[in-house]
């Protein structure tokens, strides 16, 4: 396909797609090979697939029905890279993509190549607005990808007793801001995305009216030392603190620290993308599940903030924090913000919510195997908000929901906690000075 020879009628739409395809490019930079085919478990990927996925992404929703002269790069691509779309076919099993040495990595760069010169094609000629909402669509779900490649790499090479670096970085020397409770009276609000405020998935919508009794947020998330005094306070020992089904978790995983922790003598250590290396204490704690989150909230005798309470103490902030933008790959220890507003809110390590991930009143998903984007999954799944180290921050907004399994923890997920008004004031018990 030769070059368009005007320019693209949205450069800037264009500009933000291609910035985007080459940053997923950026990230597999560091891996080798034999690195791109790794899935270590069936809720990771191998970065490859990722790679392959966002482009299928495209060509299947774009350019197949906008193009009738696009020649897709193979057919057989459907079946291999769909991940969950029955909308669109049968897929290959997910615990099974470590099996797919073919396409080797030099045929799916080919692949990416000639896609990305045919949406630009399509781009310089076409601004059909549902063109264009799907085109963002795209580069959002790109994003998603990034994030995941990242967590999911990170999760394969923990494996390897060598502890792979993926990148070196130098750990930070600071400490956390005290810890405050930050006071919300509650009353009517409004939760979700607000029409014409730029890009959102679906499940943010519609904006609706939500009834918050009076609360209080925690001023940053709570760090490695506040849950290592949690660890040796026998917290995972503890069925009293646990749900039922957490307590079950706790057992079957034989859990006794968070994922990629290493408690047995000498410093406590973690694996990292730098490496296995000594726990900066001062940090946020990533990599809790939901159940961990839930029983540390506990063990505080506090909770964890509905994703209601959260998104309302969220609305008003500017979204800054540590992000994938800055290539540091890990949490940041949080910086005192203004008073009486709460740190690290967006990026960093998601933040658990008490809320299951329900569709909004009056949502709707879109029609056709697009539509299979989120509203499916609306079951058994728990709200995060705010984002983390690995997500890009022109990604997130304050209505921004992100769902997991409530026993998965190999997402940069962390904690922060609340209270309701009625309960005692106070500093945390587990606060450091």
């Amino acid at each position: 396909m030769s070059q368009p020879d005007s320019q693209p009628r949205n450069p800037g739409l264009a500009e933000r797609l291609a910035d985007t395809r080459r940053f997923s490019e950026t990230l597999c930079a560091p891996l080798s090979v034999e690195d791109m085919g790794l899935q270590a478990c069936p809720e990771v990927s191998p970065p490859r697939w990722h790679l392959a996925h966002t482009t299928w992404f495209f060509e299947t929703f774009i350019l197949k029905p906008r193009c009738p002269d696009y020649p897709p790069f193979d057919e057989r691509f459907e079946y291999l890279f769909n991940s969950y779309y029955n909308g669109i076919g049968a897929q290959y099993p997910r615990p099974r993509r470590h099996l797919l040495s073919r396409p080797d990595t030099a045929t799916v760069y080919r692949w990416r190549a000639q896609v990305d010169e045919a949406l630009q094609e399509l781009l310089a000629r076409d601004d059909d607005p549902a063109l264009l909402a799907l085109v963002a669509l795209g580069i959002e779900h790109e994003r998603q990808h990034q994030e995941l490649l990242l967590t999911d790499i990170k999760h394969s090479f923990s494996y390897n007793p060598l502890w792979p670096v993926y990148q070196a970085r130098d750990d930070e020397d600071a400490r956390a801001p005290d810890f405050a409770w930050l006071n919300y009276e509650g009353g009517l609000v409004e939760i979700g995305a607000r029409p014409g405020d730029g890009f959102h998935f679906d499940n943010e919508t519609p904006r609706h009216r939500q009834w918050l009794e009076p609360f209080a947020l925690a001023s940053r998330p709570g760090t490695c030392a506040e849950y290592l005094a949690f660890v040796e306070d026998g917290g995972y020992r503890r069925p009293e603190l646990w749900l039922s089904d957490g307590w079950d978790w706790v057992r079957q995983a034989g859990a006794e620290a968070p994922l990629y922790w290493f408690l047995d003598g000498g410093a406590p250590e973690y694996y990292t993308l730098a490496g296995r290396r000594p726990i900066q204490l001062h940090e946020p704690v990533a990599h809790l599940n939901y159940y961990e989150a839930d029983a540390f909230a506990r063990w505080c005798g506090k909770r964890l903030p509905t994703e209601a309470e959260w998104e309302h103490a969220a609305a008003r902030l500017p979204v800054t924090g540590g992000f994938v933008d800055n290539h540091r790959f890990h949490p940041s220890v949080a910086r005192a913000g203004a008073p009486d507003t709460p740190a690290q809110m967006f990026g960093d390590v998601w933040e658990w919510t008490a809320s299951a991930y329900l569709p909004y009143p009056g949502f709707a998903p879109e029609e056709g195997a697009v539509g299979e984007y989120n509203g499916k999954f609306m079951s058994n799944q728990m709200v995060l908000r705010g984002g983390s180290c690995a997500s890009s921050r022109d990604h997130l907004r304050a209505s921004y929901r992100n769902f997991f399994y409530p026993h998965l923890r190999w997402q940069f997920s962390g904690v922060r906690l609340a209270q309701s008004m009625e309960a005692p004031r106070g500093p945390s018990p587990t606060a450091i000075a």
